[in-house]
Parts: C-alpha cells; sequence; structure tokens
C-alpha cells in the first residue's frame, strides 16, 4: 500500500484536488458571492467552490451545538435505519447552504452538468468545506441514489469544521459514499476541531477569531499580534474540549470507564459532531498521512495539534491560526513531494512510527489509534460470525416452509395450524422458530451497539434474507402471539408484541426500495386482521379499506401466501363476517370468491 500512487488510493488526482483547492481559496478571498464555478475539458470536469462565511450566524444558530436533527426529505439516507436513529447536522451549515441552493443558480448549473456527463466536484475552504459537504450530501441523495448512471461526485475540503455526528457518518458508511469525501487537515489548523465544545465556551472570542480569517489588505501577523491573548485563550478552550470528546471516545473504545471522566462529562455536554471520510494530514514538512477509520481521526484531531512542550506553546498558537490560511501552498507542496503514509493500512512499523512521530503523538495517543483500530478489526470480525449465522437461518427457514407445505397439504394454512397447536409439526416449528431467534438475536444486539461494518444493513444479501424471513416466520409469531392472547391486558402485537428484528429488516427493504415508511407490513398483516377482527365495522372501515387494498398489492406481487384464501383461514373467516354490500364492492372479492 505504502508504494501505491496517492490518486489511486484517495480516487482523485493530485491535478484535480490542486485545482479544487485553488478555486476553493480563491472563492475564501471573493466578496459577496456564495460559490465560483469553474470547468475544464480534459477531463471533463466542473468544480464547484464554496466561499466560507465570517458571520458568526452562519456558524452557530442556538446552543449548545448548534445541531438539528436531518430533514428527511433532505436526505433519508442520514440516519441508522434499523434504530432508526435520525442523523444530527450543525443548523447554521444547513441553513446557509439550503438559501444558496434557493436563491443562486445552484441547482441550474449542477443539472447542466450532470447532463453533459461531467465529473463535478464540490470543494470548499473553511466553512466553505461544510457547505461544500451537504451540496455532495444533496447531489448523491438526488442524482445517485436514483440514477445509478450518473457519475458520483467528489468532495474535498480544506480545513473544513465538522459538519454531523456519528449517524451521519454510519448513513454515509452504509450507502458506499464516504470515500466520495476527501478533508485536508494542516497539522495545527484550529478550525477543524473548533466544532468540538458547546459554543458558550468559545462565543466570546469567536468574533475576532472569525475576522481574523477574513480577507484583508493588512498582514496576517500585525492582524494576530492585536488579538494574540484572545487567540490563546480561544485555542486553550478549543483544545479543552477536544480533549473530553477525545478521552470520551477513547475509555468506550477501550472498553473501560473512568469514573472521573464520567462524573465530568455527565455535567459538560459533549459534543456530538465527527469526522467521516477520508482524512488526509499535512504533517507540515511534505509528508501527506491518510487515514479513514472515523475513531482514529478523531484522536488524531487532538492529539496532533498538542504542543510538545510550554516552550513550544506559543509558536503551536500561532501556528494553529496562521495553517487555516496557507493551504493552496502546502497542500501543493505535499501533493509534488509524494510522501504518503496510509496509516489504515500500513504494516511497516518503522514508517508509522517515524509518521507519528512527526505528528509528536506520544505512547497515550498511539494506543488510543491502536484501540480505533481493534475496534475496526472487530467489526469485521463481527461480521464474519454473522455469515455462519446466516446458514443456521436459511437451515431454519426451509424447515418452516416444509411445515407450511405440509399444512396446505391438510388444508389448512401455516398461521391457523400454528395457532391451534395441534400437531408434533406445530411442535416442532416452534422449536425450529425459537431457534431461529436465537440466531438473529445477537446480530440485533451487534446493530443495536454498532458493532458491524456500517454497510451491514445495506448489503443485498441481508436485505433479501431479512425480507424472506419475515414473510416466512413473523406470522408464526403473531399465531403464537394471538394463542397466548389475553385480551386488553395484553395488547395488540403490533403495538406490544411486535420484536425488534421485524421492525429493523422491514426498514432495510423500505430505505433499499426507496418504499414509503411502513409500506412493506405484508409479513404482519394477520396482526392487523387480528385487531380488527375485535372492532365494529364502521369504526373501523377505513383501516379495512385500505387493507384490502394493501393484500391486492401484495398478492399480485408474490408477496403473500395463497393460505389465507383458504376457506377456514382466520382472514377469510373475518372477511366474511363483514357487511355483504362491503364484500360485493370489495377489490379482493374476487379472490375470496375464487
Amino acid at each position: 500500500m505504502e508504494g501505491e500512487r496517492f490518486e489511486n488510493n484517495v480516487g482523485m488526482s493530485e491535478e484535480l484536488i490542486q485545482k479544487a483547492c485553488c478555486l476553493a481559496m480563491k472563492a475564501h478571498k471573493s466578496t459577496g458571492k456564495p460559490y465560483l464555478s469553474e470547468k475544464s475539458h480534459s477531463p471533463s470536469v466542473t468544480i464547484f467552490g464554496f466561499a466560507g462565511s465570517w458571520s458568526m450566524d452562519d456558524w452557530f444558530s442556538r446552543k449548545p451545538f448548534r445541531d438539528m436533527k436531518v430533514n428527511r426529505e433532505f436526505s433519508p439516507s442520514l440516519r441508522s435505519i434499523g434504530n432508526d436513529e435520525i442523523a444530527t447536522v450543525n443548523e447554521a451549515f444547513y441553513n446557509r447552504f439550503e438559501e444558496i441552493k434557493a436563491k443562486s443558480s445552484l441547482e441550474v448549473e449542477v443539472y447542466k452538468a450532470v447532463s453533459e456527463r461531467r465529473q463535478i466536484v464540490f470543494a470548499g475552504h473553511s466553512s466553505g468545506g461544510a457547505i461544500a459537504i451537504l451540496a455532495a450530501v444533496w447531489f448523491l441523495e438526488k442524482y445517485i441514489r436514483s440514477h445509478t448512471t450518473t457519475i458520483p461526485p467528489k468532495c474535498v475540503t480544506f480545513g473544513s469544521p465538522l459538519v454531523g455526528d456519528r449517524i451521519f457518518q454510519h448513513g454515509l458508511g452504509r450507502e458506499k459514499w464516504a470515500p466520495h469525501f476527501l478533508h485536508f487537515v494542516l497539522r495545527y489548523d484550529i478550525v477543524p476541531r473548533i466544532m468540538l465544545g458547546p459554543v458558550s465556551s468559545i462565543e466570546q472570542e469567536l468574533l475576532p477569531i472569525l475576522d481574523l480569517f477574513k480577507p484583508k489588505s493588512s498582514s496576517f501577523e500585525q492582524e494576530f499580534s492585536g488579538i494574540s491573548s484572545i487567540a490563546s485563550t480561544f485555542f486553550k478552550t478549543v483544545m479543552m474540549n477536544a480533549s473530553l470528546v477525545a478521552s470520551h471516545a477513547a475509555c468506550n473504545l477501550m472498553g473501560y470507564t473512568n469514573l472521573l471522566l464520567e462524573t465530568v462529562s455527565s455535567s459538560i455536554d459533549v459534543s456530538p459532531y465527527r469526522p467521516f471520510g477520508t482524512y488526509i494530514f499535512c504533517t507540515g514538512n511534505g509528508k501527506l498521512v491518510v487515514l479513514r477509520n472515523p475513531d482514529a481521526i478523531l484522536q488524531l484531531l487532538f492529539y496532533s495539534a498538542q504542543p510538545s512542550s510550554e516552550a513550544e506553546a506559543a509558536g503551536v498558537i500561532y501556528k494553529s491560526f496562521r495553517e487555516h490560511l496557507i493551504y493552496e501552498d502546502e497542500v501543493k507542496e505535499s501533493l509534488n513531494m509524494q510522501d504518503v503514509v496510509y496509516l489504515d493500512y500500513s504494516d511497516d512499523m518503522a514508517t508509522t512510527d517515524a509518521v507519528l512521530n512527526d505528528l509528536g503523538l506520544n505512547t497515550g495517543a498511539r494506543l488510543c489509534l491502536q484501540a480505533a483500530g481493534e475496534t475496526e478489526k472487530k467489526k469485521l470480525q463481527n461480521q464474519e460470525k454473522t455469515n455462519s449465522l446466516k446458514v443456521i437461518i436459511e437451515k431454519g427457514l426451509t424447515k418452516i416452509q416444509v411445515y407450511q407445505a405440509e399444512c396446505v397439504a391438510r388444508n389448512v394454512g401455516s398461521y391457523d395450524a400454528f395457532k391451534i397447536h395441534k400437531y408434533d409439526s406445530d411442535f416442532y416449528a416452534n422449536v425450529t422458530r425459537v431457534e431461529l431467534t436465537d440466531a438473529w438475536d445477537p446480530i440485533i444486539e451487534m446493530l443495536k451497539k454498532y458493532e458491524l461494518p456500517d454497510d451491514f444493513e445495506g448489503q443485498k444479501e441481508w436485505i433479501e434474507l431479512g425480507t424472506r424471513y419475515r414473510r416466512v416466520v413473523e406470522p408464526l409469531d403473531i399465531a403464537n402471539y394471538y394463542r397466548h392472547f389475553k385480551g386488553d391486558d395484553t395488547g395488540p402485537y403490533l403495538i406490544k408484541g411486535r420484536p425488534k428484528l421485524y421492525r429493523y429488516t422491514q426498514r432495510w427493504r423500505e430505505h433499499a426500495e426507496r418504499m414509503p415508511v411502513g409500506s412493506s407490513s405484508e409479513s404482519s398483516f394477520l396482526a392487523e386482521v387480528e385487531e380488527l377482527r375485535t372492532k365494529a365495522f364502521d369504526d373501523v372501515k377505513g383501516r379495512i379499506l385500505t387493507l384490502e387494498k394493501q393484500v391486492l398489492n401484495w398478492v399480485r406481487d408474490g408477496e403473500l401466501r395463497n393460505d389465507i384464501f383458504l376457506d377456514e383461514s382466520t382472514f377469510v373467516k373475518w372477511w366474511k363476517m363483514l357487511p355483504p354490500q362491503h364484500r360485493a364492492a370489495s377489490c379482493i372479492s374476487e379472490y375470496m370468491s375464487g
């Protein structure tokens, strides 16, 4: 991996990165324009460089962390599907992106570039990088998720603040979109660390700091000397916040609890923001350190900016602000040198030690990086465990399907046979059902704890297996539930009894196939029938009409077993109790009469 050329590893040429950096810095110096665009014809590329903003309102909209839940209309992918957790993003950045999209020709220019089959690159420096990230997410949802023939975009940022939380990172990982994002960070640059603390901790110093980064005719040195005391306070506060987040994350990675840390973090809000994508750290001596593990990136954001001694502190503080404005020269020099280390893959301990020394990492920092690497390995090992469980699940499903065929041979549906529980075959089917639950339980538990690779819930084979499992086994779970049903003291299956497993696997399919939420409920429809049986027709007429339409579609699409239409089935007996005039006009009457 060490000998691999940089552009082959990160998926973007050095020339294109330098063009993107140049345009991003040009946008930084522009006045009044939210973005600049630039075309090239060899290769066919359009770059959008977003300008940063130095207004407080464009960084922080509210306390403590200026965060908001992602609007599903903006991005249905930025969530954990099974756990149904929605990602958090910085509200001020999101609002600014939406304003740019609404008040500029961005959408028109992007559409034109797509129609011309151009590679699109979204780039930005400072908070312009945050806007570029959101623009890329918007593009991925609009053009890639629904149009697989569109050329995927690239997003490259320079000194960008963090934008989203771990669910943001998780969602992009599941969709396999994370590799489209590259983030360049100079070793001491303070801006990529700012979001690791609450706004209240830096509120007083932030305005002069943002003003420092504005393009001016006066020299940086002159401006900095006037606010050096403020800058020192700002740097120390940001790094203290980063220390809390990094330490909290490291304790979780290493699997132990620090009581003092718990006490502190319980009284102080811990920032939700986390890195994602590919980070490229510039060490300051021409070397590039490439890292994709988000847990390791978080640790490096903290440890790499630490002064090694009190004597170095003043110099580091100066660099932490100066470096934010010199990306163009530093990135160009580092790319030309091609001295690159890929920490995720490196087996060369001497090379790794050398670059960690360049970044000033002490023993504690290295242990944190090692723990982050072990966590990623553990996720891959857990994936291997699920593969062995998959074999057990498939064998169990085959047994249940044999049972279903035996029931039909007796002219009874498997749901009703299992509910009556009269034969030995019903007993053995129940044993298999329990064994299948035991096979799924550790998988769901690992998903709840995010102990599987991010893309697990997007893997086609598991989506298909989960859907098959729901359709084969959930009717038996419903039958078992109502076999022991105690009336109002128990509550309906869909509210009180439905296992998480079915909710998870249903969401997998609905997300993968872009279906409306709750529309893939074919496996649980008999639970709706059981509830409707206890209601007066006039009270639930609307629900009955909806269910009949759903049943018609599910039958036509082959998603329901025909044994639900057997004369003595629960479904048919209930339907025949409905008012005659309703049955005569019903959309499923032909199936009932057949």
